[in-house]
């Protein structure tokens, strides 16, 4: 390594650092325990400084300056926001006072902010904020319902970077405060074997059934992705590993790929984490923490199944065998190497619900019982050695500074949306729109999050997302709930839908296959998730919302209509399927599938697709039921 390059891996790692102990600091309110009084802006604006001066000291892309303009653009950008956060006290109780000196700091920290950004994220979503950015300052100049008060560059500049309505808003102050936390603890779990523990589970579970390799690889990405917070670094850590094993078990390159990009973006989906989203979605939503993981339950276990059951039948049509037994270790064994990494959830989950304390704290204890796990036991007779640990706390700091850019950017949209008027611009439209078909937003909506999504972190996703698409459908009477489980659910599939696919695109480079090809595929895989947001629009029941038998009517039917539709998509039952019989299980799965809530005389439709279905069973009544594997 040469001295220049040792330099910046040094900075690096002093600024990631910086990045934890900071958050650390304001989730735990430790400044205010030993005496000091700080704003909490003060600190957001310390981590944000740091986060800066890492995206531009980590920086690949220089397509638009040399090496050596990384050191002072970050010295630069970490710079004005110490003296802001120095100031901002001062700042904070006369904000006109200070009216240039707050322009001066706007017009310097907002283009030091997009250009870090460009770095770490790419181009499309600063041009989504530039967008905005331009709109702000020719707002007065747009005809129609999107007309709204302009605001000249020098207030708007100045109001969006000190404001705690625009950057320094809630998006950013959840990230610091809540989402770093947890991603610290997902690094702390892997750094201490509970990424292999949860593998070695999952192939001890299903190992031994047909297709095993790619049924181990959904399990032990869904348990994974929970808490990783993205499925572009869950394909990375567990695709590795599982992929590779997938393609030696049969499958071919880009369904082993696909397989793995369906679950790791799943994951995200999964409670209780929820990649973080679930305590965001409370936040914003004003709910508590218990009613986001239970109205999660259902939807990403239809979605689960609905992978697993391809899994599965794809085994069959390509004749692939179980994992080898070899490879495949007791579950006895299994337990009892790693019985206790089960137990942080469980202290977060008491923490959260019986104790009633703040998700941040929840997940600072759940640390501590990795730890203390971690030495009391090990895991394989190995514990983590603290330069393990040093590195997990680096990686943190390294991985979660996007989410902090992102987060800035999102309390800037917000504020142009506040300032100028935009949002309820957006939202007339859009309920215009919705007042002829609420289908039609429905489909708008989806197209807007999938855009909006581009491959970001699972937390920036949603913080972007529920900014724009929400308000109108909440204005339709969409129960919040429904509303922004819509949202979050399509912001996800960004990461396997085409153009952008970034989860697909990563597990394809890993299998050497198409990566275009891996995302259609990836499609197929995951075609629960783009159809069961629609279903719980209309009817909350799927959401775990309602009387206790129209939930249980519910899921039962759901269960029918996904392997119904899962067996159509496929094409094969003991034996392939026709396409007219395809299509007519389709069909049957589809009227199955349907909440009773949604269609007129439901029960007579959930009869009909149980007819059709029962038919085609008789049809092949000598092709029995197939078993798993």
């Amino acid at each position: 390594m040469t001295q220049t390059a040792y330099v910046r891996h040094f900075l690096v790692a002093v600024l990631a650092f910086g990045v934890i102990a900071s958050a650390l600091v304001l989730a735990g309110n430790i400044a205010g325990r030993v005496g000091i009084a700080l704003y909490p802006e003060q600190l957001i604006l310390i981590v944000l400084g740091l986060s800066m001066a890492l995206a531009y000291l980590s920086a690949t892309d220089h397509r638009f300056g040399p090496h050596w303009l990384d050191y002072p653009l970050a010295a630069l950008s970490l710079g004005v926001c110490l003296w802001m956060a120095w100031r901002y006290p001062v700042i904070a109780v006369n904000f006109f006072v200070h009216e240039t000196e707050i322009t001066r700091i706007g017009l310097i920290l907002i283009p030091l902010l997009l250009e870090a950004l460009r770095r770490k994220a790419g181009i499309s979503l600063v041009t989504v904020v530039v967008v905005f950015l331009l709109y702000a300052m020719l707002a007065d100049k747009v005809p129609g319902v999107l007309q709204g008060r302009a605001s000249p560059p020098d207030e708007l500049f100045g109001y969006l970077a000190v404001d705690s309505t625009a950057m320094l808003g809630s998006p950013i102050t959840i990230v610091v405060e809540i989402v770093v936390v947890y991603i610290l603890f997902g690094a702390v779990l892997l750094a201490t074997g509970g990424s292999n523990w949860f593998s070695d589970l999952a192939t001890a579970l299903v190992g031994r059934s047909r297709g095993g390799a790619a049924k181990m690889a959904i399990v032990s990405s869904a348990m994974f992705g929970s808490i990783s917070g993205s499925a572009v670094a869950n394909v990375a850590s567990t695709g590795v590993i599982t992929i590779p094993l997938m393609k030696r078990g049969g499958y071919s390159p880009r369904m082993a790929a696909s397989f793995e990009a369906v679950a790791s973006t799943g994951g995200q989906m999964m409670p209780p984490v929820m990649g973080a989203a679930a305590f965001l979605m409370a936040e914003l939503m004003q709910v508590s923490y218990g009613t986001i993981v239970l109205a999660a339950v259902i939807p990403s276990a239809l979605f689960f199944l609905a992978v697993l059951i391809q899994a599965d039948l794809e085994a069959g049509v390509q004749n692939i065998p179980q994992v080898p037994e070899e490879l495949i270790p007791p579950l006895g064994r299994v337990l009892r190497e790693g019985w206790y990494f089960p137990l942080p959830f469980a202290v977060l989950i008491v923490v959260l619900f019986s104790l009633n304390r703040p998700p941040a704290e929840a997940a600072f204890w759940a640390i501590i019982t990795i730890l203390a796990t971690n030495v009391a036991f090990g895991y394989k007779g190995n514990r983590a050695t603290p330069r393990q640990l040093w590195e997990a706390i680096l990686s943190t700091g390294r991985g979660s500074f996007e989410i902090v850019l992102i987060g800035a950017v999102a309390g800037i949209v917000i504020g142009v949306l506040q300032t100028t008027g935009l949002g309820f611009g957006l939202t007339y439209l859009l309920v215009g729109l919705g007042e002829h078909s609420l289908i039609a937003l429905l489909f708008a909506t989806a197209a807007v999050c999938i855009l909006l999504g581009m491959g970001m972190p699972t937390t920036g996703i949603y913080l972007l997302v529920a900014t724009l698409a929400a308000p109108p459908l909440l204005q339709l009477g969409v129960p919040p709930i429904a509303a922004n489980f819509f949202i979050f659910y399509f912001g996800m599939l960004s990461m396997i839908s085409p153009p952008v696919a970034v989860a697909a695109f990563t597990a394809a480079s890993i299998a050497g296959c198409s990566a275009m090809g891996t995302a259609i595929t990836s499609v197929r895989i995951g075609w629960t998730a783009f159809i069961v947001p629609f279903l719980f629009v209309f009817s909350p029941s799927l959401l775990m919302q309602g009387a206790w038998h129209t939930i249980a009517l519910d899921v039962g039917t759901a269960v029918v209509g996904v392997w119904l539709i899962s067996v159509a998509i496929v094409g094969f039952f003991r034996q392939p399927i026709p396409a007219v019989v395809r299509v007519w299980l389709a069909v049957a799965g589809a009227l199955v599938l349907v909440p009773s809530s949604i269609l007129a005389s439901s029960l007579w439709w959930h009869g009909l697709g149980l007819v059709m279905a029962g038919l085609w069973m008789w049809r092949y009544r000598e092709t029995q039921l197939p078993r798993w594997g």
